[in-house]
């Protein structure tokens, strides 16, 4: 199964005091909007995701149809594959996409340590 791109997700409290850690970690600028309280930063192929007031919780991302770089995939597993998959394998989903359809689309779940993962499929 491919899951595409991956990312952490972060859950926030001070946008601009976590952009200026991670820039000194090394992470720059990808995309989003800091006036709208989200950031996507990168280092390398490493990629998180500052969210101010948006979730509670730190989330594991993974965008199918994506590379590291945000570029469409020729070939991937959409989201409703891998939902099915997931259905098949007794995997509870906490939200699912209509199975009938082809991406775009998000499924949310949760492993064993109650730990948030969203396969976000953009394309």
């Amino acid at each position: 199964m491919k899951l595409g791109a991956f990312s952490v997700s972060l859950n926030v409290k001070d946008i601009q005091a976590s952009k200026t850690f991670y820039e000194t970690l090394g992470f720059s600028i990808f995309g989003g909007n800091i006036k709208s309280n989200y950031l996507i930063m990168k280092n390398g192929d490493s990629i998180i995701g500052l969210f101010q007031g948006m979730f509670e919780k730190n989330i594991l991302t993974f965008n199918p149809g994506w590379d590291q770089n945000a570029n469409a995939l020729e070939a991937f597993d959409d989201v409703s594959t891998i939902q099915e998959h997931l259905k098949t394998n007794a995997i509870k989903l906490e939200k699912e996409a209509d199975g009938n359809t082809s991406g775009p689309a998000s499924i949310l779940l949760y492993d064993p340590d109650g730990n948030t993962i969203l396969i976000d499929q953009h394309v």
